[in-house]
């Protein structure tokens, strides 16, 4: 028999024959490899490899499977079907092996959860193939399998450590956030997160609430853009009965159903200046009427805001009181776009990958690297939440177990795709052109200011001042 062994992480292709002749004083399971006997090769490697016939039954397993799932050989010579010895996932209904045998097509880097003797669940990626005899007849498939518990582990870790609540990242920007959230958390502290659309601002919100002493209290969300003023007014603080026409009876706010808990205000830069003037209220004595009402109400609540414009512009052009301002303030933090924490992208791909295996249950675990090279090389103006939707489209596209760049949309497939584009939407679009453009120099001289000097036309003092002008960094 001739069997190919296709192993993740290297690939083991040998011709390996067995003979089933009791007579010669040879077993089924002796293998052999232009006449060296392949059970010290097949026993060497640290993944599992099974092979099963036509039957179904198990033929041969290697040491490392036997151990992995806790039987011996003379167990496994009882099994039925190798389901009996694997206990997995993929288990179920049709296994890999025999849709292997089916299709005469192999499975590569399938990723999935097995069951040892014990019941322990073990996470491996399993690849598959046909085995065939010398005159090239199909007789069965092999299994190769990898434990990637420590691997498992290990990301878990890195997740951990690279993450607070739902929120992915290891830029140094982000890591400075991190460090100061579990002290903004236990206490009660006004926050006001900035940022563009798009950039994580309620799961900021969201973390700060859920590590807070306030976690089983109320998380009550306003999204202040998208009411009218008048609506707003009677959202935020409620109304009486005949307040206006439509109030037939008395109605609670979101600060009253708030109480004891926090308040998230997503877009505070877009309320009205009346209701400026009630919310400054009642961040200073944190008491309010509803609309028509001459009751006053005390609530303990703890407010946190968000804005995607610049409060300090409106507060210089009279839109916003200025006070409010440094009453919201009191605890600022700044979460930067995407394109100013590129290293972040491969880390937030493997979490949007594993958010939507578990959605759509498509064992899609791998990016190609051009794939990647074209995410990594776009400028997303609508931050993650653009490549949340991005992997979301390429999962929806994708019928293998990688993303491919034809499985990306249309628009960011080509990687060079002009520097204007990428800067026509920014609030300063030419000083965003001239940062591209010096950081782009920058890293194909790879940060050497001499030659990025000679490539710009500009003197070193001149193209260092205008890298600290411009808060170009290098990560």
């Amino acid at each position: 028999m001739n069997y190919n062994l296709i192993c993740k992480g290297y690939a083991l292709l040998a011709e390996i024959r067995v003979t089933e002749m009791e007579g010669n004083g040879k077993k089924a399971s002796d293998f052999y490899i232009k006449g060296i006997n392949a059970d010290i090769i097949l026993n060497s490697i640290n993944d599992g490899v099974i092979v099963i016939g036509l039957d179904r039954k198990i033929k041969f397993a290697n040491k490392a499977a036997l151990e992995t799932m806790g039987f011996t050989q003379e167990e496994i010579k009882e099994f039925e079907r190798c389901r009996d010895f694997m206990k997995g996932d993929c288990c179920q209904g049709k296994c890999l092996l025999e849709r292997t045998l089916e299709t005469g097509e192999g499975v590569s880097n399938y990723e999935t959860v097995i069951r040892n003797k014990r019941g322990i669940e073990i996470p491996v990626s399993v690849n598959t193939a046909l085995v065939r005899d010398e005159t090239g007849k199909i007789v069965g498939s092999v299994e190769v399998f990898r434990d990637l518990s420590l691997v498992k582990e290990l990301s878990g870790k890195l997740q951990e450590k690279f993450s607070f609540g739902n929120i992915v990242g290891k830029n140094y920007k982000m890591k400075e956030i991190y460090d100061i959230l579990p002290a903004v958390a236990a206490t009660k502290a006004t926050v006001l997160i900035e940022g563009e659309s798009g950039t994580g601002k309620e799961l900021i919100a969201q973390a700060i609430h859920e590590n807070s002493p306030r976690k089983d209290k109320p998380f009550i969300k306003v999204n202040c853009a998208a009411l009218a003023e008048g609506v707003l007014e009677s959202e935020l603080f409620g109304h009486v009965k005949g307040a206006f026409t439509g109030a037939i009876h008395d109605k609670p706010g979101r600060f009253e159903l708030a109480h004891r808990g926090t308040i998230f205000l997503d877009e505070i830069g877009e309320i009205p200046p009346s209701t400026q003037v009630k919310l400054l209220r009642v961040l200073q004595e944190e008491e309010f009427e509803r609309v028509g009402g001459t009751q006053r109400i005390k609530v303990d609540v703890r407010v946190i805001a968000a804005t995607n414009k610049d409060l300090t512009k409106a507060v210089n052009k009279g839109e916003f009181r200025k006070d409010l301002y440094y009453r919201l303030r009191v605890v600022p933090i700044y979460l930067p776009p995407l394109r100013e924490r590129k290293d972040d992208i491969p880390l937030l791909i493997s979490h949007f990958l594993e958010k939507f295996r578990k959605e759509m249950g498509k064992n899609i675990n791998n990016i190609s690297p051009k794939a990647m090279e074209i995410l990594m090389d776009y400028n997303y103006p609508g931050n993650i939440r653009e490549l949340e939707n991005i992997i979301e489209h390429a999962f929806v596209l994708c019928q293998g177990n990688t993303i491919l760049p034809e499985h990306l949309p249309k628009d960011i497939q080509r990687r060079d795709f002009d520097i204007v584009e990428r800067v026509i939407d920014e609030s300063d679009p030419l000083k965003a052109l001239e940062r591209e453009l010096l950081l782009r120099v920058l890293e194909q001289t790879n940060w050497k200011l001499k030659d990025a000097c000679a490539r710009l036309k500009m003197s070193r003092t001149t193209l260092w001042r205008r890298i600290k002008e411009l808060g170009i960094r290098r990560d």
